[in-house]
């Protein structure tokens, strides 16, 4: 074993960039750039959710397989009952969830969709752009609880993927 894979929840980012010329010495023309600036940082959008993997190397210590260590933020336990059904949503920050019992199904747009279960784990780290709001038509993700076992999971603040 020379390597652990996990499924990873993400967003693309669409850029129109554009790039406009100034004259050297014009006049305005540091205004333009910033202007300029300030439109190809609106015009970074982002658009669906998807399913990735993201696969980190171990190393073995006599038969214990191990990564590099990964920084946390802070970490959290959940609990859901049954019935449990999020509207749509970005995770914002990569946070790991380790399922304890219960299904989690997470559906995006697309629906295509992935259940997991007890001892399953998965990064959710679909975000939006600084300073763009949420478009219930486009971001996002919804999750629900399947079955009649309560969620138990564990989520973990990631300073970093």
């Amino acid at each position: 074993m020379n390597e652990i894979t996990l499924p990873v929840l993400t967003a693309s980012v669409i850029s129109k960039q554009t790039f406009l010329q100034v004259k050297d010495g014009e006049q305005g023309g540091s205004q333009k750039m910033t202007e300029q600036g300030n439109a190809i940082k609106e015009s970074c959008k982002t658009s669906h959710s998807f399913f990735t993997d993201v696969t980190y190397s171990v190393v073995d210590y006599n038969g214990l397989f191990i990564t590099d260590r990964i920084d946390a933020l802070n970490f959290r336990h959940r609990s859901s009952e049954p019935g449990y059904f999020s509207t749509w949503h970005v995770a914002g920050d990569p946070t790991l969830i380790i399922i304890r019992s219960g299904i989690l199904r997470i559906t995006l747009r697309s629906g295509e969709f992935r259940d997991f279960k007890a001892g399953d784990l998965f990064i959710a780290q679909d975000r939006l752009q600084e300073n763009e709001a949420f478009d219930e038509h486009i971001h996002g993700h919804c999750a629900e609880l399947i079955g009649d076992e309560t969620l138990l999971a564990v989520h973990i603040k990631l300073a970093s993927i």
